[in-house]
């Protein structure tokens, strides 16, 4: 008898609600303990949420209570949960190959993904990509590319940056912890330079900004480190787990003009900000930059692991046949997902929805500041938005404490927050892309509502 595989369709949820007196439910309750028994502590949790299913903008957890998702599995699912053509896309595919390892034999998906991230991917020259699993797999292939091509072996990254937990991406990461303590040594000839954080400037700050971060990097190099050590340097045009920092175009411009001068590679890591999250495909566009090289992640596979190095054919083609890759990377299911999700985008008019939530937030978020002298800071671009938490507005003093409250508060009304930031006093907005305009307004109100509440 022929087994035909029947499709799985994930159905509407309906709008935030909370049914049990408190969060977790009893359900949830007996699957934490469970996962407190036989997962490690090391793998840590956000929220106390145990999902059952999620759509758009919305998780449903095993009680039946339904989450306002503000955090999007870490910018994770830009075009939203469970998108139906990606979950198409991807059970088409299991029914004719699931993965016989790229390196083996070769497939169209892997070959198309690697042409469109080519043709999308910004700057000059042509383009080539590989493709792995996660973004600190593609963070550490970038740094053995760049290594290889210019021969050279010290590596450059920023105060405040984030790039994975691998060693080499957890070295380049500034913060301790919970990322990096305990797990020395790090990796050797890896270097800090300062990160272009406005809000906390120590050079004139953004009103006299004469881009004193920028001429400690020259300055550095110098007199500290030599340019012919230098192999690659790695930045975020936006830092993400470091508090949404942007980086200004007129720094991220001054790196690039001094990689370029040094034969040093620039990379550009795009994991959290790219694909439609800053109201351009990539946040590089917006600062108008030429990377020699991208990572790339996240969003990309619409919560199917895969992430990409995209960049400048010279470049990436300077490691010798086997000597990057890696077993499953690039899976069939991956490639499908991402290619869906690269025409969602598309078709979907994605990047005009994150310029719209973006503006929802920065009225709302400014609104805030005003009535409350605890936000000392709001920044972002597209629907990529945070506002940082003070004790003084005079003194910077960082606020992690309010934080907390306000998030424990918030999910108790079934709206997940999420913090970021050295300081831990920064709360992040990654919503999904298709969260509506009332979905956007109604989490501001709680959020609204939690600050009062936890003054």
């Amino acid at each position: 008898m022929k087994c035909m595989t029947e499709k799985i369709i994930i159905g509407e949820i309906p709008a935030r609600k909370v049914i049990t007196k408190t969060i977790p439910g009893n359900k949830s309750l007996e699957w934490i303990q469970k996962r407190q028994q036989y997962v490690p502590k090391g793998v840590g949790n956000i929220t106390p949420v145990v999902a059952k299913t999620a759509k758009g903008a919305l998780i449903e957890d095993l009680d039946g209570n339904v989450f306002l998702d503000f955090a999007a599995g870490i910018g994770m699912q830009n075009i939203g949960h469970g998108h139906g053509a990606v979950i198409e896309a991807i059970q088409e595919q299991t029914e004719n190959l699931l993965h016989p390892c790229f390196h083996v034999t070769m497939y169209e998906g892997y070959i198309k993904l690697a042409e469109k991230l080519a043709k999308k991917a910004p700057g000059t020259g042509e383009k080539k990509a590989m493709l792995a699993n996660s973004g600190a797999e593609a963070v550490e292939n970038a740094i053995k590319i760049a290594r290889k091509y210019t021969g050279k072996t010290g590596v450059i990254s920023l105060e405040c940056a984030f790039h994975g937990r691998t060693y080499m991406a957890m070295t380049l990461t500034s913060k301790v912890n919970p990322y990096k303590n305990g797990f020395g040594p790090y990796v050797p000839e890896t270097y800090k330079i300062p990160s272009a954080y406005c809000y906390r400037c120590p050079y004139g700050g953004r009103e006299n900004c004469k881009m004193g971060c920028l001429e400690r990097v020259k300055n550095l190099l110098k007199g500290e480190l030599s340019p012919d050590n230098i192999a690659a340097l790695i930045v975020e045009p936006i830092q993400g787990e470091g508090g949404f920092i942007l980086q200004p175009p007129a720094f991220l411009k001054g790196l690039e003009k001094i990689c370029k001068e040094n034969n040093i590679v620039f990379i550009v890591d795009e994991i959290q900000s790219g694909f439609a999250r800053t109201g351009t495909l990539f946040a590089s566009e917006g600062c108008g930059l030429d990377p020699d090289l991208m990572t790339l992640s996240k969003s990309l596979g619409a919560g199917i692991p895969i992430s990409a190095v995209v960049g400048k054919d010279e470049i990436m083609d300077a490691p010798g046949a086997g000597e990057i890759g890696g077993t499953y990377g690039g899976s069939p299911l991956g490639c499908q997902a991402a290619l869906e999700v690269l025409k969602v985008i598309e078709t979907e008019n994605m990047l005009a929805k994150a310029q719209r939530i973006g503006k929802q937030l920065e009225k709302r978020l400014q609104s805030m500041k005003k009535d409350f002298e605890v936000i000392g800071d709001v920044r972002g671009v597209g629907a990529m938005y945070a506002i940082e938490f003070v004790k003084s507005r005079e003194t910077k003093e960082p606020y992690p404490e309010i934080v907390k409250k306000i998030t424990d508060y918030a999910l108790q009304k079934g709206v997940i927050f999420i913090s970021a930031g050295i300081y831990s006093n920064v709360l992040r907005f990654l919503p999904p892309l298709v969260m509506t305009e009332e979905q956007v307004e109604d989490g501001m109100d709680v959020l609204e509502k939690a600050i009062k509440k936890s003054l």
